[in-house]
């Protein structure tokens, strides 16, 4: 049975001794250290230790308790196992037919450790949205943009669009570019500083292009908008056409599948459930390939619009059926040259699946989902088989892959399904041919439109680094040459919707879905800069600029530590009852160390210590340090290492996890806990330092310059991890991530994330590129976030696909250990409403407790007034729930939390405020009843349509504003040209 490191270790570290010398020997502790104790008293304590394993094995089997700790781990064996499937020809003999990946929903033994919830548990997503990916159709078409022809350094042709856009119109100019190649668009949103704005050149920098060949040159002519628009189309379809084949139990071939006339009752449920009857005479919807003029296809089919996506059904038992023709090529035409199929069987529930994707003899299907109904259950169930080729693609399947809700396996079945189709076109065979279209295409606008090349010859171009503004002037030919070019867009735009290709259309979309990253507000109208933080239990210490202060729900704020001390860096080890700092900057630059009962009890409540009360607190050798690191804190020992310009001095600590709570009475410093282990030295002053915990040994990742090195910490040996190429590099991060229990690096740099393991004999080439340019990256399973000035970008760890982004000015990530906490200066509007309502039971709204405020209650020793000037400075402080993000979502977006597990290091989250108005005592002290009463937002309940100006699940305005006024609703067009 295999187990991780993690697992092996905490298991090892529990093994402690149960006698007097033992103990002092295994923590530690100088003989004068400990003080003499009656046989009573060790006796109480070794009770007491013993209570604390039971409720450490305890905490260890709950997925809540460990999800901080295995927040970097993954296994892409959860998305199935390929294996290699053959056939017998005539002569009996076996022939390959090709490697599937099968999709069961089993889990092996050996993995229960890491304890991944069950999909059902949270939202499924459709994997990279046409919604936030198609940027031309969205952001670019009908409104002014510009457009750039030229050629690369190898001479290959490329066209780069540019837009000034206002992200979610939330006062966050950015400029939103597409650079279009053959193999394919890539997409990068910038900042907008109109004291600096941006070159053509700059731009082309942002995606490694420094050398260029030849252009750019802007293109001024309103028709390369049809062709832009076409490139973007490309990239697939925003309509599907899925074949569904009825199989009876025991056929092994696809023609006796195809032969079946009719189905079963069971069959119609099925198809009834996938989407609507409908009748193919003068259809005037998506057709998916059938005839609707002369019934030559069947009279009738199934279709269903999902997420804003048409999709109609090839179903066998409703095209038509030749009695005299085994093979049915009606049938066979039609569900044989569709990328997915669904493949309904008619077998028993109990056993698995008998089909195989041998039996279909096809090769243009890719994918098979396979399903089957048990009537005494009332359930479906489900496996899918998808070629080797085609890249991993979610939802996972739960384990065991049985749904009793039919709604839920609806959903989940067609979210696999186009997720699925979306993955296949991205693999070898269709990629090379996207590629040669999209090289043709090109090769057509550069030619076209390049002046060298170009009869149409236009005479306003801009040189290679001119900068990129609003327009030329106010010359009247050049109004009207803008006034044209919008009003192509706008009709190009308003074709397109009409004629349901509309890539951004959320039709039947649910507004009323819960999301998990939705955030809530922690912390609202927060009067100080925060420049870092972190979490403790459910409480936040935060560092300002007048101190570090401890904030907590319907308590007033605590400054605990003066401005003397400016941190730069904390952290809050629970486990071991510690608080890290790193002060100060340049050479006055040192670690401190903290008991966290330094600033519990009574004795402590109004206790602010300065830099004078911690001289005690300092860890020896680190002054002039910049940068810190502390491993995984499930481990054993607790590691610590820190930069001091070019040398990284490392520490280990010398107790156990137990230590803190098995003997609280003991008295030490936790500087003198701290044992220096060796110094090394580096090449570069380090800008990123990662801890990696091996099976064998343990390295520390270094990154400096344009490059991440691995250092051994037992020899010290180092050896080049990975380096960037290109002249403009800005590394980001290296995270600590586990694949199937071997330890993984995802390094970050500029707007690339890459896959790198850490031993020398693996080859991997993965990595997924950013549209915005990251400040830092977050790992949460399924999930990997990146924060940037303006926005945070959710994608899946997996294989780097979007799901979503959210819009908001002044962001910064501000903690992360466990629930991940972001300032920002959007506006709430909860304050204000606070103020009108003095009812502590608003009406419900469809957020519900998810958006709930805490407002921090104000007196006692520290006032902190809100600001209410509009030139103070203020800041909203939100909150991410861990447990959300990673699959633990109540199935009701309401309910009571006061049964969640406190003894968990993720504190539950409150849904409600304080009913009392008065001042409590801090819960640092006593324990804080969860007496509550919620508080909401309230959330427009208006259809959701195609829109250019949002691309943000959170819709934050600011009093007296009004949404964006449509190009279409000025009456400035004139329809019959447009039809």
């Amino acid at each position: 049975m295999l187990r991780s490191v993690s697992e092996e270790r905490r298991q090892s570290s529990r093994q402690l001794p149960f006698t007097n010398n033992e103990c002092n020997s295994t923590l530690g502790l100088k003989k004068e250290e400990v003080r003499i104790r009656s046989r009573a008293e060790l006796l109480e304590m070794r009770e007491q230790w013993r209570r604390q394993r039971q409720s450490e094995t305890a905490n260890l089997s709950s997925p809540a308790s460990d999800l901080a700790a295995r927040r970097g781990v993954f296994s892409r064996r959860h998305y199935g196992s390929v294996e290699l499937l053959t056939s017998c020809d005539a002569e009996g003999s076996n022939q390959s037919v090709g490697r599937f990946r099968v999709e069961t929903g089993e889990r092996d033994t050996d993995e229960n450790h890491l304890q991944i919830p069950s999909p059902l548990n949270s939202p499924i997503h459709l994997e990279n949205p046409e919604s936030q990916t198609r940027w031309y159709f969205r952001y670019f078409l009908g409104k002014l943009h510009q457009n750039y022809v030229g050629a690369d350094a190898e001479k290959e042709p490329f066209v780069l669009s540019v837009v000034v856009t206002d992200a979610n119109n939330l006062n966050v100019p950015q400029y939103r570019t597409i650079l279009w190649r053959k193999t394919g668009a890539q997409r990068i949103c910038l900042s907008f500083n109109p004291n600096k704005p941006q070159t053509v050149k700059g731009i082309l920098n942002y995606y490694g292009m420094e050398k260029i060949e030849r252009g750019p040159k802007e293109v001024f002519d309103t028709e390369i908008q049809k062709e832009l628009l076409v490139l973007e189309e490309q990239e697939g379809s925003v309509n599907f056409k899925f074949g569904v084949l009825f199989a009876k139990d025991g056929q092994t071939s696809d023609d006796d599948m195809y032969c079946n006339e009719e189905g079963n009752s069971d069959f119609q449920k099925f198809i009834d459930l996938l989407g609507d009857r409908v009748k193919l005479k003068d259809w005037d919807r998506f057709k998916g390939g059938l005839d609707v003029k002369t019934d030559s296809t069947g009279t009738e089919s199934r279709y269903v619009i999902y997420e804003g996506h048409e999709i109609m059904f090839h179903v066998s038992t409703l095209l038509p059926y030749s009695p005299d023709n085994r093979q049915q090529v009606e049938r066979k035409r039609h569900i044989g040259n569709d990328i997915v199929n669904i493949v309904y069987f008619d077998c028993d529930f109990e056993k698995p699946p008998v089909f195989k994707p041998n039996m279909m003899k096809t090769h243009f299907t890719h994918i098979y989902a396979v399903v089957m109904y048990n009537k005494e259950q009332d359930a479906f169930k489900l496996s899918v088989f998808s070629e080797e080729s085609v890249p991993l693609f979610g939802p996972v399947l739960p384990s065991p892959p049985i749904f009793t809700n039919h709604k839920e396996f609806r959903d989940f079945l067609l979210v696999k399904l186009i997720n699925g189709e979306k993955a296949a076109v991205n693999n070898r065979l269709f990629a090379q041919k996207r590629e040669r279209t999209l090289d043709m295409l090109i090769r057509n606008i550069y030619q076209e439109y390049m002046p060298e090349l170009s009869k149409n010859n236009i005479l306003y171009r801009r040189a290679f680094s001119d900068v990129i503004g609003d327009g030329h002037g106010s010359r009247r030919k050049e109004r009207a040459r803008q006034a044209e070019f919008v009003r192509i867009g706008q009709t190009l735009k308003l074709k397109t919707i009409l004629k349901g290709d509309a890539p951004t259309s959320q039709i039947n979309t649910d507004i009323l879905k819960r999301e998990p990253w939705e955030p809530q507000i922690y912390y609202s109208e927060f009067p100080h800069h925060i420049t870092c933080a972190d979490s403790w239990g459910d409480k936040l210490m935060v560092a300002t600029e007048i101190g570090l202060m401890v904030l907590e729900e319907g308590v007033s704020p605590r400054l605990v530590l003066d401005k003397s001390i400016s941190a730069k860096q904390i952290n809050i080890i629970e486990q071991h009852g510690l608080l890290l700092i790193r002060a100060d900057k340049g050479k006055d630059g040192k670690v401190y160390v903290f008991r966290l009962s330094d600033f519990e009890g009574v004795e402590n409540e109004f206790v602010v210590k300065s830099k004078s009360d911690c001289k005690d607190n300092r860890l020896e050798g680190t002054k002039g340090c910049h940068l810190y690191a502390i491993s995984r804190q499930c481990e054993y020992p607790l590691r610590l290492a820190v930069a001091v310009s070019r040398k990284i001095v490392l520490y280990s600590w010398k107790h156990l996890v137990t230590f803190t709570s098995w003997c609280p009475k003991i008295e030490f410093e936790p500087v003198d806990r701290f044992s220096f282990v060796q110094e090394i030295h580096t090449a570069e002053v380090p800008s990123i330092l990662t801890l990696v915990d091996g099976k064998d040994d343990n390295y520390i990742c270094v990154g400096y310059k344009n490059q991440f090195t691995v250092i051994n910490e037992k020899t010290g040996d180092c050896h080049p991890l990975y380096h960037v190429e290109g002249n403009r590099v800005s590394l980001v991060a290296a995270l600590d991530i586990y694949e199937d229990d071997e330890p993984e690096l995802l390094l970050c740099y500029n707007h690339i994330s890459h896959f790198q393991k850490l031993r020398e004999e693996t080859v991997q080439d993965m990595y997924f590129q950013w549209n915005s340019e990251p400040q830092t990256v977050v790992c949460a399973f399924p999930y990997v976030m990146a924060f940037t000035q303006e926005s945070i970008e959710i994608r899946l760890i997996i294989n780097g696909n979007l799901v979503h982004t959210m819009s908001m000015p002044d962001l910064m990530l501000v903690a992360s250990k466990s629930d991940i906490y972001f300032i920002s200066s959007a506006y709430s509007g909860i304050s204000e409403r606070k103020k009108e309502d003095t009812s502590l039971s608003p009406p419900p709204s469809p957020s519900g407790h998810f958006l709930g405020h805490r407002s921090p209650i104000h007196g006692g020793a520290f006032h902190f007034p809100v600001p209410h000037a509009k030139n103070q400075f203020s800041t909203n402080i939100y909150k991410i729930p861990l447990m959300y993000l990673t699959g633990q979502m109540a199935s009701e977006r309401t309910g009571n939390t006061a049964a969640c597990n406190h003894n968990t290091l993720l504190a539950p989250v409150s849904s409600e405020l304080q009913k009392s108005p008065s001042l409590k005592r801090s819960p640092l002290i006593h324990t804080k009843k969860n007496q509550t009463t919620a508080l909401t937002v309230e959330k427009d309940n208006k259809d959701r349509h195609d829109s250019s100006g949002s691309d943000s699940g959170i819709m934050i305005m600011k009093l007296g504003e009004t949404p964006p006024v449509s190009p279409f609703s000025k009456g400035s067009m004139e329809f019959d040209e447009v039809l």
